[in-house]
């Protein structure tokens, strides 16, 4: 089995295991949140951390029995992985700032070990993936628009939502939490630019692949005994 073939299924059977992980945050999470009188199931499934693991849990095990099974990725993969991690990227960034604002805002913002696992831990994982493992990366400049529309039809149908249910999932969309149209609407434009700049970065991201990495590419004790051991032609 080539060297590339091996990395493929190393790499499946990470992504799966991931996958794996990702389901046992959002049970843990779940969980967790039944724990509280406020908690409602529907709010849970509102959060945009929460859908965006939704659908990196869906990519893992996709991308994960594809390197399994096949020695190449399909076309629409690149483009998946670029958007997934770009969501989950800024998914981390913003919980860790609503973390530190937490105080100052006046709220209580916990952040059990579920909680690290979705904003921090898979986002990492993910951005791992993206950087070593092997597989197409090319993807058209036209893909921020899936990595910026998706987030704006969620802020769009959040808004109407909460102003039906009177519950929305991060302060700068509750009207009642900011000072105006003019401040939801920078905070909007604000999140919108994150988007897109973390999508431009990850997508011209270079790969770094394993078998140039220094303590890799380094050959193994049995290869150099196999040289060693091999004819030498004569002088």
């Amino acid at each position: 089995m080539s060297e590339r073939a091996t990395a493929r299924r190393v790499v499946g059977a990470l992504r799966l295991l991931a996958a794996l992980v990702g389901v046992l945050a959002l049970v843990a999470r779940f969980q967790y949140g039944l724990g509280f009188s406020v908690f409602i199931a529907s709010n849970f499934f509102g959060y945009l951390t929460v859908q965006s693991n939704i659908a990196a849990i869906a990519l893992g095990i996709v991308s994960g029995a594809i390197a399994l099974r096949r020695s190449r990725d399909p076309v629409w993969m690149p483009v998946a992985r670029v958007a997934i991690l770009s969501w989950m990227l800024v998914a981390g960034l913003v919980f860790a700032l609503l973390a530190s604002q937490a105080a100052t805002r006046g709220y209580r913002l916990d952040v059990p070990f579920s909680d690290q696992l979705l904003h921090f831990v898979l986002p990492a994982w993910l951005l791992i993936d993206w950087l070593l493992s092997p597989g197409e990366r090319r993807t058209d400049p036209r893909v921020l628009l899936i990595v910026v529309g998706y987030p704006l039809g969620w802020g769009l149908v959040t808004l109407v939502r909460g102003a039906i249910v009177g519950w929305y999932p991060y302060f700068f969309l509750d009207p009642d939490q900011v000072s105006g149209t003019v401040e939801l609407l920078a905070y909007g434009a604000a999140a919108l630019g994150l988007f897109a700049l973390v999508g431009a970065v990850v997508r011209v991201l270079p790969r770094i692949p394993l078998d140039r990495m220094p303590a890799l590419s380094r050959p193994t004790a049995r290869a150099r005994r196999r040289d060693e051991r091999a004819p030498r032609a004569p002088r």
